[in-house]
This record gives structure tokens, C-alpha cells and sequence, in this order.
């Protein structure tokens, strides 16, 4: 599947999913932008942005001329889905999603990784674990949803289920 060209592209999935990795290998190749959603959204502390100011600092970042996007915060997603031309759904399986994120606090324990935000050391939280296992069935449906509406509005959707899905997807670029 040769992938069309792109200005604007949109990563989600769940966490662990694999959106930071997959973000940096599509910028190497296209020399496009990243913005890690998790670097700007999270203060020193694991501080919350306050909702107003989160909803300004997207509406900013989706009016530069391009730009590579990971992560989800649902509460902007709409404003982002508009604003995109592509988007790639990491749709992971939850073990395999679960195994990276033990993984990455075992790697970055007691630091912040490099696609956090300053003063953000890796943790492991059970709500998040459960937010990943749950994705599947909690979340999903809904984001299926809009992509489909993407889709129709003229968005390029690629749905990726698998590793080896990401790599045929990277041979394409």
C-alpha cells in the first residue's frame, strides 16, 4: 500500500501501542516534525495542563504547516482529526501493549523518557495498565467511529494491528 503523501499526520492508539517509536521512525524518513502530546501535556510531577490552556496549545500546535502527532487525549481528538489529512491506529493487542509498557518503566525507571515531558519519571500505575488492557472494548468502538468519519470526510485512515503491519506501513514511506 503506497502511502499518499502527508503534511499532517495523526498517531493513536492505546499506551504501549507503540505511537512514540513508530512517530520518530516516520520522521527520520519524512523529515516532517514530531510532537509528542505527552511532552507538552504533562508538567514536572506528572502535573496536568489545566483544560482551557490544553485546548488553546492544540489549537496552536494543528495550525502549523505540518506536523507528525502521537497520542490521544480524547478531550482534543476531534479538533485534531479535523485539523490532519492522515492517521495511522495502532490497534495493538492489550498483552502485547502491557508488555511494552512494563517494559518502558523497567528501561526508564526513575527517569523521564525521552518522549515525556521534563520531571516526569517513568511510573507504573494501575490505572493506566488497566486503561490499556480495557482499551480494546472501552475505547476502541468509539475511536473506530471516527476514523470512519475521517475516512468518509477524505481523511487517509491506516489501521496497523500488528509489527509486522507497522513495518510493511515504514517500507512504504
Amino acid at each position: 500500500m503506497p502511502w499518499l503523501p502527508m503534511r499532517k499526520l495523526l498517531l493513536i492508539g492505546p499506551g504501549g501501542s507503540g505511537k512514540s517509536t513508530l512517530a520518530a521512525a516516520i520522521a527520520s524518513r519524512t523529515k516532517i516534525p514530531v510532537v509528542h502530546l505527552d511532552t507538552i501535556f504533562w508538567r514536572a510531577g506528572w502535573v496536568e495542563t489545566p483544560r482551557e490552556e490544553w485546548v488553546r496549545t492544540v489549537e496552536g500546535m494543528i495550525q502549523a504547516d505540518a506536523w507528525i502527532m502521537d497520542g490521544n487525549y480524547g478531550g482534543t481528538l476531534d479538533r485534531r482529526l479535523a485539523a490532519c489529512d492522515s492517521v495511522v491506529f495502532l490497534d495493538m493487542p492489550a498483552y502485547l501493549c502491557v508488555w511494552r509498557i512494563l517494559r518502558r518503566r523497567w528501561q526508564f525507571r526513575g527517569r523521564s523518557r525521552p518522549d515525556m515531558a521534563e520531571g516526569c519519571a517513568e511510573k507504573l500505575g494501575l490505572d493506566f495498565v488497566y486503561w490499556a488492557l480495557s482499551y480494546r472494548y472501552r475505547r476502541r468502538p468509539a475511536v473506530l467511529a471516527k476514523l470512519e468519519a475521517a475516512r468518509a470526510a477524505g481523511k487517509h485512515v491506516v489501521v496497523l494491528a500488528s509489527r509486522q503491519d507497522v513495518q510493511a506501513f515504514l517500507a512504504t514511506l
